[in-house]
Order: structure tokens, then sequence, then C-alpha cells
């Protein structure tokens, strides 16, 4: 399975960097890249920067988790759910892809609510995270990495099937915000409050387990 999402990411990055040249000759010579909270343009890149913003963050991302198996420590190995990581991998690098093909649109001329269509792949890639959280081992680059969680397994593996719960929901609601109007910003704030909830309640389940003494 791990081979299949890797080819994936694979695939991805080569079309991001094929329609990249292919529409590069229609590029104006900068480019917009960033945008205000009114949709407006507010801050510009050269065309030739788009390969590194691009496929450049992608093939980083794709490099920097294919190092995660060595550069784990013993007891908290990445490589004891190789699957999941690699999953998620290819979803942070969909979700690259996704902008990187946004930014090029508007690059084009075309008109684009760029923080709306931003937002609701965030939330679709938080509520794709969210459905995998629970398989996530103990481990120190993925997941909700609090000390508490990381000092017990049964913390860390009742946060995360909390963290779960949380993220789908918030993502999944989140998008369907964004699908149905523009409510970006409440449907970001949602999407985040999937993310930090789950920091507290590693805590307040750690302190529980502790009063007991059940750690």
């Amino acid at each position: 399975m791990t081979r299949k999402y890797d080819v994936a990411a694979i695939v991805l990055l080569l079309a991001a960097v094929a329609v990249t040249v292919a529409v590069y000759p229609n590029l104006p010579d900068r480019v917009p890249t960033h945008w205000d909270v009114h949709n407006r343009v507010n801050g510009y890149s050269p065309r030739w920067a788009l390969f590194l913003t691009g496929p450049g963050m992608m093939a980083i991302i794709m490099l920097v988790f294919s190092g995660l198996p060595w550069l784990s420590p013993k007891q908290f190995e990445v490589e004891s759910f190789r699957d999941t990581a690699a999953f998620i991998m290819l979803a942070v690098v969909s979700l690259l892809a996704y902008i990187h093909g946004i930014i090029l649109w508007a690059g084009l001329g075309h008109s684009v609510n760029v923080g709306r269509a931003i937002v609701g792949g965030v939330c679709l890639l938080f509520a794709l995270m969210g459905n995998v959280m629970g398989k996530v081992r103990r481990n120190f680059y993925i997941g909700v990495r609090t000390p508490w969680a990381l000092a017990n397994d049964r913390v860390w593996n009742a946060t995360h099937r909390f963290a779960a719960k949380t993220m789908v929901a918030s993502g999944v609601i989140g998008f369907l915000l964004t699908v149905l109007g523009s409510f970006e910003w409440l449907a970001f704030s949602l999407a985040m409050a999937g993310v930090i909830i789950p920091v507290f309640y590693s805590l307040i389940y750690y302190k529980q387990l502790e009063r007991r003494g059940e750690l």
C-alpha cells in the first residue's frame, strides 16, 4: 500500500511540473501569489519561482516523509504505521498541488476566490488526516505530539482517537461551509479548533490518569 501512495505522489509531482511548463509562456513575468482577506492581490512572485513554491515544496515534503523512518529513534518508530504516514504524505502533497493549481489559474487571468478555495482545501485535508489519526503510533513527527501524549501510550492512543473525531467533524463542516458560501473564516476557525482541542484533551486525560495512579 505504501508504494501506491508514493507512486501517486510522484505522479502528482510530475503533473504539477508538466502543467507549469505548459502554461509558463502564458504567465505574466510577475504572478500573484498572495491575497488579503478581501481577496485582493497583495503579493507577487516572478513566474520562475512557481517551480519552487509548487513542485519544489511537494518534492521537499516527499523527501522529508521518506526520511522519517531513518530519523525515528527506537520505541518511537514511524515504521510501525508506515502506510498511514504515506497516506498523510499524499494528502499533504495533494493539497500543495491543489494550491499550486489555484495560483496558476489566477496567474492566467481567471477570477477565483483564493481564500475560499484554499480554506476549503485545508478543511478537506484535516478531514482526511483525521480519518487515519487513530492509526498513528507514538512518534516525534506526526500527530498530536504533546509532552503528555508522548509520555504514555495510553494517553497517546486516547488523544488520537479523540483527534480523529474532532478533525473529521470540523474538517467536514468547514468544507461544507466553504461550499455553501463565503464562510471561510468560520470554516478555518472550526478546522483549527479540531486540531487544537485534542492538545488540551491530552493534558486533561494525562492528569486524570496521574491522579488515579494509573500511569
